[in-house]
């Protein structure tokens, strides 16, 4: 059951840092592009640190579709968390609907 679990659980945690990195500079505009730039490949670290395990350890278990399937569901439930939290902005209808339709395909990855 770890063996499952927890490629699952690293993949979370570091898309937490890949949203920061990715986003966390959009709140702090007024910082120099450069500075935005070295503090996101600082954060992006740990999240390869974290991301490239959560792989390995996962294709034991999960094909690479599988995994890459996976990440995008993980990568989306985080952006939509950290869009509400950290940024205040709010998640409409058509984003519900459109994150809804890349689950689906998550889903038809996993299915056969």
């Amino acid at each position: 059951m770890t063996e499952r679990l927890l490629p699952i659980g690293l993949l979370v945690v570091s898309n937490i840092f890949m949203t920061f990195a990715w986003y966390g500079h959009l709140k702090h505009k007024a910082a120099p592009i450069w500075a935005a730039i070295l503090v996101s490949w600082g954060i992006a670290f740990f999240e390869y640190c974290l991301a490239v395990p959560a792989n390995r350890m996962g294709s034991n278990v999960y094909s690479a579709a599988q995994l890459k399937g996976m990440q995008e569901v993980i990568t989306l439930a985080v952006f939509a968390g950290f869009s509400i939290l950290y940024l205040g902005e709010r998640i409409t209808m058509n984003h519900v609907i459109g994150f809804t339709l890349i689950a689906a395909g998550a889903w038809f990855v996993f299915r056969g």
